[in-house]
């Protein structure tokens, strides 16, 4: 299985990036880890097709070894079968998708995560 590297884009002050993953199949279920630790402000957006009750996950960890799934700010842990876009509420050092469960031949997911930097200079 390969794992899924993210492609960055910076916007404006370069205070928001986007990554998106793409094509997150079950023959390649997990995302390379971004470090995101520095953003205030991070949400993912799950889209494509889930295909035979697939399951996505975003997870986090701080030593880059053990992963643990992350949570909105209602507690809820972020773990998707549908479309959602969802606001990542624990800041960790290491966090990426993984396709936990479930999905056939037709599973294809993408994964966009904006993060923006507390930018006290901005006007």
């Amino acid at each position: 299985m390969a794992v899924i590297n993210a492609t960055r884009t910076q916007f404006g002050d370069n205070s928001v990036t986007v990554f998106t993953y793409e094509t997150i199949t079950t023959a390649n279920t997990t995302g390379a880890p971004i470090q995101m630790a520095e953003y205030a402000d991070r949400t993912i957006h799950v889209k494509g097709t889930f295909g035979a009750a697939a399951t996505i996950v975003w997870e986090g960890s701080n030593d880059g070894v053990t992963y643990v799934t992350l949570t909105d700010p209602q507690g809820n842990a972020l773990s998707k079968t549908a479309e959602a876009i969802e606001t990542v509420m624990e800041v960790t050092r290491f966090a990426r998708p993984r396709l936990a469960s479930g999905g056939d031949g037709s599973t294809d997911i993408d994964v966009i995560v904006l993060l923006r930097r507390a930018n006290p200079m901005r006007t």
